[in-house]
């Protein structure tokens, strides 16, 4: 139950941190994430790490964001 606490905070803290982002990341510096996201997998045995599936659930929920606020504004 704690860890989903944990995870849970974690989570919120990405999505926040990811929404008060002013600009969006350029192709190269996606290219690097997924990069370091591959190597880190390889590290950990084949499997993803929970920052890197929370790091890209924060992207994910930042993009939609963003999205609606494109689609409220017209």
């Amino acid at each position: 139950m704690l860890r989903k606490k944990i995870l849970l905070a974690g989570a919120m803290a990405c999505v926040a941190l990811s929404i008060c982002a002013c600009e969006k990341k350029g192709p190269m510096e996606k290219a690097g994430e997924n990069v370091d996201e591959a190597v880190n997998t390889l590290k950990n045995g084949g499997k993803r790490t929970t920052h890197d599936k929370l790091r890209d659930a924060a992207e994910d929920v930042n993009d939609s964001a963003h999205d609606a606020a494109k689609d409220l504004k017209n």
